[in-house]
């Protein structure tokens, strides 16, 4: 019975941390898969994955081209390696879910059918390499699959289903713009083909529809205006009309339309996902409840023992004063269980950080009572406590502003930066006087440590520079280029200054995580246009050195770009002869500030059938990974800016002041705590302040601020009021069929939404 209840115990738990972290997998009920799925889901197992992921990525560093040559033998041992690890990954999955779920779900089938080409590719290369035949390594590009259909990574395949479903909507707004510059390709090859005009180099003008359809594409991206219109505005300046027509409709009005199209339906189907997730998320949760329910008269319940087991097993590192509190906001009636409808609140409570503030006297408070709380001594400590403090720092960092920007070649310039140093520090140690130490240096404090380590290390390089100086036989400009740059990020202390400054760049603090998932979206595009773009064009462009007087260097060491416009500028450092170049040509290309030049100089080192490469690259990154970046960023800071706190966290707040055992977050950032540094809009306390001040001894709890939210908890949020919480919802078959047009419900509710 014991050994029972201990396994009821265990899958509870998968099922909740399952619901915590927003996993969908179907894993077998055995206990022996259960401990295997808690294996799987070790934070040492998935670093394991991810570090030979990013090995596996990162072998294209030393493999020919290379920026690091290794031999061959090296880096295909270190794939075969990663090959094996990424095998005994998906054998170690397999043995976790049920074998007909296994072999329908398509990641495994991706994954194991890129293993296999794989090790085709490279026996063959291997094996041509020997034989010294050349043959391209063409299964590279395939690496970044193991990145995105590994279940670790399911914010990046949720993102490239989002695209994938938003394609077809995309597709009719795409042809119809190429439509509209065939059109005027047709239209520019009768205005101006017979004209015998000539462009700059020397070339015809309009003369080859494939030629006109191109610069008329590129026309689009801005990257060769008004250059492609000057030689018909030349002949006639009615003809720009021509060209000023096409760059209204195209370039404003079709990339506008792209942009709307593209956020409409990747907000749709963005909040599709996340109705999947919160559905998922209530299956979870009820089957873990009635693995654990008992009745008791006439409702089944969680017993209160069961339920502090339950919560150890899913956050083994909870505190027990955490636990007590959320035991208190589930058990609402102290009765001694939980009911269903608070138990499925669990995997919100857990997912909500609560921090837990231990107030403590300040050490000088210890040691000498008597000077700490002397008069003197609390005059400084509200002075520092308010606002008028902060506004003279404020005003001295725009004053040592202008000190920067002047010639420090003036002494008076020079010397005043060690009165500005002076100052600083002065206020650190006055802040470290009024404020607890250890808070000051807490965890979360990250302008605190900001401030004090800029400081000290100005500080440093000031010394050392002067040092330098002094011994009269050289001037280090390294150090001295570091002593400017630590005095310039000083002026970011106005950000935290300024309250609509700090709103903003906390938004986009809020967000900075699942941008992330846009990271490697972008990592994986780039990656496979690298592999693509350096099997095509690498050694066909190369770099030398300024002072380098051969004939090849003016040509880039390609004689095709001799008098091109690609060796004239200097562009042979764009180039993709190895990774971290074509990276940043990709780079370039997604600024479109020199697109042509860039696609002209390697189409002619190659062929002009290259250009559909640049085209190709075009489409998917600018017109559709950044137009999705967009919406990315317009929705999710508009619901991080917007958005209240949660009902859940709304319940915690209110059971914690109940307690009694609350503190206002505004509490926290006004500085009217001994573990708070940051002394933002804070007046004169009084003496009635600073006795509640010493009151608060002792253990309190506050929600953490929205910087620890993700967007997608956000977004959770917005669908959540269309679940009852007792209502077990569709099946899991049903949630997992849900279609775009399934979202929303008969009678919709999204006065919530952001």
């Amino acid at each position: 019975m014991r050994l029972k209840e201990e396994q009821d115990l265990l899958l509870a738990a998968a099922y909740v941390s399952d619901a915590q972290y927003n996993r969908n997998v179907p894993f077998k009920t055995s206990p022996q898969a259960i401990r295997l799925y808690y294996f799987y889901n070790h934070w040492t197992m998935q670093g394991a994955t991810y570090f030979f992921i990013c090995v596996d990525l990162s072998l294209a560093l030393f493999e020919e081209p290379a920026l690091f040559p290794l031999p061959f033998l090296v880096t295909s041992i270190a794939e075969l390696l990663c090959l094996t690890a990424f095998f005994g990954r998906l054998v170690h999955f397999a043995k976790v879910i049920p074998q007909m779920v296994f072999w329908k779900d398509t990641k495994n089938i991706c994954i194991m059918v890129t293993i296999v080409l794989t090790l085709i590719d490279l026996i063959t290369y291997g094996s041509l390499k020997a034989a010294n035949i050349h043959s391209v390594r063409w299964s590279r590009a395939l690496r970044p699959v193991f990145l995105i259909n590994f279940p670790e990574g399911r914010q990046i395949r949720r993102t490239f289903r989002s695209i994938r479903n938003t394609l077809p909507d995309i597709l009719y707004v795409f042809l119809l713009f190429v439509f509209s510059v065939l059109i005027f390709s047709l239209m520019g090859l009768k205005l101006f083909g017979d004209r015998g005009l000539k462009t700059v180099e020397g070339s015809p003008y309009f003369t080859n529809i494939l030629e006109i359809m191109f610069e008329l594409y590129v026309l689009v991206t801005t990257a060769n205006s008004p250059d492609v219109m000057m030689p018909a505005y030349e002949l006639n300046w009615w003809y720009s009309l021509y060209f000023i027509t096409y760059t209204i409709i195209n370039t404003y009005i079709f990339m506008s339309v792209f942009l709307a199209v593209v956020y409409n339906n990747y907000r749709k189907h963005l909040k599709n996902e996340i109705r999947k997730l919160v559905h998922l998320k209530c299956y979870k949760m009820t089957e873990a409840f009635n693995i654990l329910k008992v009745k008791v008269g006439t409702e089944f319940v969680v017993k209160e023992a069961q339920w502090k087991r339950l919560a150890k097993v899913v956050v083994p590192d909870i505190s027990t004063s955490h636990l007590e509190l959320l035991l208190r906001i589930s058990d609402e009636g102290q009765k001694g269980h939980v009911d269903k409808r608070n138990f499925l609140r669990l995997a919100d409570l857990l997912n909500i950080q609560v921090v837990t503030i231990n107030i403590k006297r300040h050490p000088l408070e210890a040691w000498m009572p008597r000077v700490y709380q002397s008069s003197a001594s609390l005059l400084v400590q509200k002075m520092v406590r308010h606002r008028i403090f902060v506004w003279v720092y404020d005003v001295i960092i725009l004053i040592n502003a202008i000190f920067i920007a002047l010639d420090e070649k003036i002494p008076f310039i020079s010397d005043a930066e060690w009165l500005f140093l002076s100052l600083y520090i002065i206020e650190i140690l006055l802040k470290l006087y009024t404020y607890e130490p250890r808070a000051y240096f807490g965890r979360k404090q990250f302008w605190n440590w900001f401030d004090t380590l800029i400081i000290i290390a100005a500080l440093l390089a000031t010394v050392a520079n002067t040092t330098i100086q002094s011994a009269r036989k050289y001037n280090s400009q390294q150090v001295l280029d570091m002593v400017l740059i630590l005095r310039i990020l000083r002026l970011l202390r106005v950000i935290v200054s300024i309250q609509r400054f700090r709103v903003i760049v906390t938004t986009l603090i809020n967000i900075g995580p699942t941008m992330l998932t846009f990271g490697g979206l972008v990592l994986v595009v780039y990656y496979v246009f690298a592999i693509i773009g350096m099997e095509a064009f690498h050694g066909k462009v190369r770099f030398f050195d300024p002072n380098f007087t051969a004939p090849d260097a003016l040509v880039c060491g390609n004689p095709a770009l001799r008098d091109s416009a690609f060796a004239r500028d200097r562009y042979c450092r764009n180039n993709f002869n190895d990774l971290t170049s074509s990276l940043v040509v990709l780079m370039e290309l997604t600024v479109v500030n020199h697109f042509l030049l860039l696609a002209d100089g390697f189409a002619l080192v190659t062929h002009q059938a290259a250009k559909l490469y640049f085209i190709v690259f075009h489409v998917v990154v600018v017109i559709l990974v950044v137009n999705i970046f967009i919406a990315f960023i317009l929705e999710a800071f508009f619901v991080a800016y917007s958005l209240e706190k949660s009902e859940v966290e709304t319940a915690i707040e209110k059971k914690i002041q109940e307690l009694g055992v609350g503190v206002q977050e505004e509490d926290v950032q006004d500085g009217k705590l001994t573990d708070n540094m940051d002394a933002k809009d804070s007046g004169f306390s009084g003496d009635g302040e600073d006795n509640k001040r010493k009151a608060l001894k002792g253990l309190y709890f506050r929600i953490a601020s929205r910087k620890y939210r993700t967007v997608d908890t956000l977004l959770q949020q917005m669908f959540e009021s269309e679940i009852a919480p007792e209502d077990e919802g569709p099946s899991l078959n049903e949630i997992l069929s849900f279609s775009s047009s399934d979202m929303y419900p008969k009678n919709p509710n999204f006065e919530n939404s952001a």
